[in-house]
Parts: C-alpha cells; sequence; structure tokens
C-alpha cells in the first residue's frame, strides 16, 4: 500500500469516528463482545536502585504469552477507585460458567470478596494506597490503606464508613491472599520490595459489583489537581500497581506492553464529567494503547444519589457494565438473578461493541490456524493500518 493511500485510509476512517462520536448518548448498559485475543506483553525482570535519582533502573523480562477468552483480563485484576468517590459496598464474584442471556449454560454466582461500608464487614479484602517510599522512577510504592483510603497505615486496616476521596485521590482493593517473595518465575513476579504484596482477583469468568456515590468535587478547582472532579473504578493487571502505576520509565510497569487495563467507570475529561465511560487498553485490535477501545457511548454519572452496578466477564467473551437498582450482593447470587438485572435494561438503553478477532500463534508451537495471525510491533504502521481497515469493516459489516 502507497503511503499516500495510508494517509487517505487513516482521513477517512478519522471522519467515520467523529460521526460516531458526535451521535454519543447515555445508556445504562454498555456491552462489548469477542473479548479476549492472543498475544504478549513484557512483565518487569528487574528493579535496580530505586531511591537513586541517578541510578534508578528497570529492566524488563522475556515476552509472556497470554491467549484465550478475556485475556488479557483473565489474570489477576486489581480493583481501583479515584475520587471524588466513596464506597458503600465492594463484591467480587466467580462463577463456573456463566453465558450472558443464555440460562442453558450458566451456573450460580459465588461471592469471593466483600466489603461493606456501614456494617463494617470486609472479607477476603485489602486495602492498599500509594503512601509508600517515592521512587524517582516508580513514583510512590503502595502501602496499606488508613481507614480514609489515602493514608499510610502500618498493618491492613478496613476502610472506614465516612470514606469520601476527592479529585486526584486513590485506593486499591487486593484481595488478602499475600503474594510469594518477589522473583521474576514466581506467582506474583518481580515487585518493590517495600511494600505489602497481595494477588488480586482472578478468573476467566468473574464480576465485580460495586455500591458507590461520585458527588461533585467539593474543593476550588488548582493546578495541583490533574484529575480535577474525574472520578473512576477500574481494573488493572496486579502486576502493574506491584511495580509502578506511573512509572517515568516504560520498562518499569507491564502496562505499555499491554498486560490489561479496563476502566469500569471513568469520567474522562473535564467537558464531560458527569459521563461515565468504559474502555479497554489492550492491543486487541489497536495500537494507540492510551486511547483505548472506548465505548462510543456513555453510563450517565448521578452526582446526588447512590449509584448501584458493575461488571460482568462472562464465559463467552462477553463483558458488560452496568448501572441497576436491582443488583444484590448477597453471598450467592443465581445466573438467574443476574440475566434478570440485565434483562430489565431494555435494548435501546445497551450499547454493543464487537472487539476485532485476532489470532496468533504462540513461538512454542507449530500449529496453525485459518484466521489471520500477526504479531504486535510498537510503531509498526502496518499493523496499525491492518487493524484500521479490519475495524472499519467491522463497523461497516
Amino acid at each position: 500500500m502507497q503511503l499516500t493511500q495510508s494517509y487517505g485510509l487513516l482521513a477517512a476512517a478519522s471522519a467515520l469516528f467523529a460521526t460516531s462520536a458526535s451521535a454519543t448518548r447515555a445508556y445504562e448498559e454498555l456491552a462489548f463482545g469477542n473479548v479476549g485475543f492472543a498475544g504478549t506483553y513484557f512483565p518487569v525482570k528487574k528493579l535496580s536502585d530505586v531511591t537513586s535519582e541517578s541510578k534508578c533502573t528497570c529492566e524488563r523480562g522475556t515476552a509472556t504469552w497470554f491467549s484465550g477468552t478475556n485475556a488479557p483480563l483473565a489474570d489477576h485484576l486489581s480493583v481501583h477507585f479515584r475520587g471524588p468517590l466513596s464506597l458503600s459496598k465492594f463484591a467480587y464474584y466467580t462463577s463456573s460458567s456463566f453465558v450472558i442471556g443464555n440460562s442453558g449454560n450458566s451456573s450460580d454466582w459465588t461471592r469471593d470478596a466483600y466489603y461493606d461500608a456501614s456494617s463494617q464487614t470486609s472479607e477476603n479484602v485489602t486495602f492498599l494506597t500509594k503512601a509508600g517510599t517515592n521512587s524517582p522512577c516508580l513514583g510512590n510504592a503502595l502501602s496499606y490503606a488508613s481507614s480514609n483510603g489515602t493514608g499510610y497505615a502500618s498493618e491492613s486496616t478496613i476502610l472506614g464508613s465516612d470514606n469520601y476521596i476527592s479529585s486526584d485521590d486513590e485506593f486499591t482493593i487486593f484481595s488478602n491472599t499475600a503474594c510469594p517473595s518477589s522473583g521474576y518465575s514466581k506467582g506474583c513476579g518481580v515487585y518493590r520490595d517495600d511494600i505489602p504484596a497481595y494477588y488480586g482477583f482472578g478468573g476467566t469468568t468473574k464480576m465485580f459489583l460495586f455500591e458507590f456515590e461520585m458527588p461533585t468535587e467539593k474543593e476550588s478547582n488548582s493546578s495541583s489537581i490533574e484529575y480535577y472532579d474525574m472520578p473512576a473504578i477500574w481494573l488493572l493487571n496486579d502486576h502493574i500497581p506491584r511495580t509502578s502505576q506511573y512509572p517515568t520509565n516504560t520498562n518499569c510497569s507491564c502496562w505499555s506492553s499491554g498486560c490489561g487495563e479496563f476502566d469500569i467507570f471513568e469520567v474522562m475529561n473535564g467537558t464531560e464529567r458527569n459521563h461515565l465511560y468504559s474502555t479497554f487498553h489492550t492491543f486487541q485490535g489497536i495500537e494507540d494503547l492510551g486511547t483505548g477501545i472506548q465505548s462510543e457511548g456513555y453510563i450517565t454519572r448521578d452526582t446526588s444519589s447512590t449509584m448501584t452496578g458493575g461488571v460482568i466477564f462472562d464465559s463467552n467473551g462477553n463483558t458488560v457494565v452496568f448501572v441497576s437498582n436491582s443488583t444484590s450482593f448477597d453471598s450467592t447470587v443465581t445466573y438467574n438473578d443476574v440475566n434478570n438485572w440485565l434483562n430489565s435494561i431494555s435494548n435501546s438503553e445497551t450499547l454493543s461493541t464487537n472487539l476485532m478477532t485476532i489470532s496468533a500463534t504462540a513461538p512454542t508451537t507449530t500449529s496453525k490456524s485459518n484466521a489471520v495471525s500477526f504479531s504486535r510491533l510498537s510503531n509498526d504502521i502496518v499493523y496499525y493500518l491492518f487493524a484500521l481497515i479490519a475495524g472499519i469493516f467491522q463497523v461497516i459489516m
């Protein structure tokens, strides 16, 4: 393909997506299909002199292969919160099999982690925050969070009932399963030696539920606030926060190589402060990981009332973000209950997006696929154009 043709295709695609964006509106459910693909990311192999301004460096390891339904988000995930926000309830569920809208292939959901602010109940959760030692290339280390979610604590502490956090403030929920010692070939990989290290929440088929408030920011804006009145709830591959969530060196985190992030409810910019978008930050058909694969519609942020809902990753590659007052947090939730929550949302209030099909062959096998196979290469215009063409055809078809 000639370069002038490439620019023409990019311009056409930009116009197409601009037209789609202009039609963006509010929904109660944001659905993504065909989630999961085969690819690689680069884990951190070594952290060196992390407290030294001149010597702080990170070394990344060899490519880690992933594939299958919901990959790479079938890995263990940490759950992140940014203010202005207060959290009333949180729950994590797993099911041996659940397909949205198909009761014949579904099983009930078991609650494997739970937090209730009012009763101060905490089951299999650990609250961490960025109040640890600062590093020139890694930023602040994780520490146990105090009861307000943002202060330092010397031991695991339950988040208090009055847990409102302001703009830019964050806390994170992990499980209470401790990691083995740091090591490249160990269960939690390499991580900072000055943090409390725990696993996130794993499994291909899983559900995260939340009861929360996102009120309008009370404090005045200032140049020191990066995300003023832009609350968010999101998921990260749990390797990311254990090394560095906001590094100055991309080798210090597997995020930039695509180990996985999913934004559940996120205000994206200051001009749309009451619009909550959902976004995949994986390389499933895109080259711009920062922009990601974003829903064309949004869920309305209710700044005056409690919101209830969450995200479901089913066994068939469907991911659904929803809000529903019917949401319950029982120790067992039947598959019919969950389908009823979703069925109560009309089709006109549901926006569906299909992710691109990407097939690849692991380096250690000689098996072949009838699907098109290609490897993601950084700054590879051929890959980018191929993905863009395929994406346009999916939209048209």
